[in-house]
């Protein structure tokens, strides 16, 4: 039996955009609703995007990035009628229909987990990674970045011997919300894995009266397991918990997170914890391997504390020496009994060995942290060199990132300053600047008139 190829997890970060707002607009994010109408720092927040990803780049790990989306989206607003040159647009949109502006001005786009599901070579059954924009059906804000997300991602895995692009879920009532809902287990990157989809509802049950819509629908996750060619036995389908979307986690990567063999969990994440444990388990022995199970009950912490810490919202790396790490939000080492969790993980002699917090306070107001900044693609070495764009990150590019962010960006932004039309044209000289640095070509709407 020939050895697995050389692979690794490339984190594809989401750069904050300039429009970056406190608009409320997610329902059942209750960090986005607690500070809905404040005053925003957008260059504050690139900054902490671009310095958690030098950081990890120092830990040794690959690391990429996705460009913002052009906002606000003028295309979207046409399309609901308003006419004229494009600050006209937006002018007349923020006169009369300043809701609808928020909408088409969000940067959420900056939380990659979202934007596709990835499976790796390794997984599928033609050898090829397997890449479906999510359809982001559930809030019209984020509905609108699917074609641009798309696109990016095309330009990027463009090479078709070794990716296959999907088009999204095409179905708008199965919602698809991305890789904030996927999970993968794997003796290593390498390797072959089995992952796990978590859905929230069927799409055709009723609300039943539930606290918050579940965005995720079980069909929407069938589609992307069997379009991705997994084998059998190797894509699981698992239920979030009722209690855990109406607590907040409006994604299961609020209360769960894997890397490899290790598992860390909520013990409210499932609404069947014991099946769906033992499903993985099951599934990973027939890999020959055995998950490690790092679960925090309710005694330990409680829901409400792992949501407001957003501790499973971390991300767990695998090191150059096999060791892994924890990157976390400041959030998780502000709340005691989140800290208290990690320093038991850090002392039972596991695979985790380190962690390391950071300052995302920018994107954790709107209820997104370090998970959600990201999406993972693990890749061979031959599929990093075929990617078909400058989006792997070395210290140079971060440095380039880093003064465009200083030179175009503002470092306040109102919602009312959304309707101001000079922030479209700040905004695309960032976009073709930010372009140029990572060679991605006309992937905007303003560029391909």
């Amino acid at each position: 039996m020939s050895a697995a190829p050389k692979a690794v997890e490339v984190n594809f970060d989401g750069l904050v955009g300039p429009t970056h707002n406190y608009g409320g607009l997610a329902r059942g994010n209750l960090a986005s609703a607690a500070n809905e109408g404040q005053v925003s720092n957008p260059r504050e927040a690139a900054l902490q995007g671009l310095s958690k990803m030098r950081r990890l780049m120092e830990l040794g790990l690959t690391q990429a990035v996705l460009p913002p989306h052009e906002r606000p989206h003028v295309a979207s607003l046409r399309k609901m009628g308003f006419a004229g040159s494009d600050a006209e647009v937006v002018s007349a949109a923020g006169r009369v229909a300043p809701l609808v502006l928020e909408n088409a001005s969000s940067a959420s786009a900056m939380w990659t987990a979202n934007a596709a599901t990835a499976s790796p070579s390794a997984d599928t059954m033609d050898g090829r990674v397997h890449l479906t924009p999510a359809n982001l059906a559930s809030h019209f804000h984020r509905s609108i970045e699917t074609e641009t997300t798309a696109r990016v991602l095309k330009t990027i895995f463009a090479d078709p011997e070794r990716f296959m692009v999907h088009g999204p879920v095409a179905f708008p009532t199965f919602g698809d919300e991305g890789a904030a809902n996927h999970c993968r287990f794997a003796r290593s990157h390498g390797e072959p894995g089995v992952e796990l989809f978590v859905y929230g509802k069927s799409a055709f049950e009723k609300n039943n009266g539930a606290k918050f819509g579940a965005r995720q629908a079980k069909e929407a996750s069938h589609i992307v397991a069997s379009t991705h060619a997994l084998p059998d036995g190797r894509a699981l389908l698992s239920r979030q918990s009722r209690k855990a979307i109406d607590g907040g986690a409006f994604h299961n990567d609020v209360v769960s997170v894997s890397n490899e063999r290790v598992f860390m969990f909520h013990e409210d994440a499932f609404e069947d914890r014991a099946s769906t444990i033992e499903a993985i388990e099951t599934a990973c022995d027939g890999l020959g391997f055995e998950p490690v199970l790092l679960e925090a009950a309710n005694g330990e912490l409680s829901l409400e504390e792992a949501v407001k810490s957003y501790l499973f919202n971390s991300q767990i790396v695998t090191l150059h020496d096999g060791g892994m790490a924890l990157i976390l939000p400041r959030e998780a080492e502000e709340t005691p009994r989140a800290k208290a969790f990690v320093d038991r993980v850090l002392g039972s002699n596991g695979p985790v060995c380190e962690a390391h917090y950071f300052d995302l306070r920018q994107s954790m107001r709107n209820g997104g942290g370090p998970a959600c900044l990201r999406l993972r693609v693990v890749l061979t070495e031959g599929e990093l060199v075929a990617l078909g764009a400058g989006v792997i990150m070395d210290a140079a590019k971060v440095a380039m990132l880093e003064d465009i962010v200083q030179r175009r960006y503002r470092d306040r932004l109102a919602v009312r300053d959304l309707a101001d039309p000079a922030l479209l044209d700040e905004g695309r000289a960032a976009l073709d600047e930010i372009g140029q640095v990572l060679k991605l070509g006309p992937v905007h709407d303003f560029q391909r008139i």
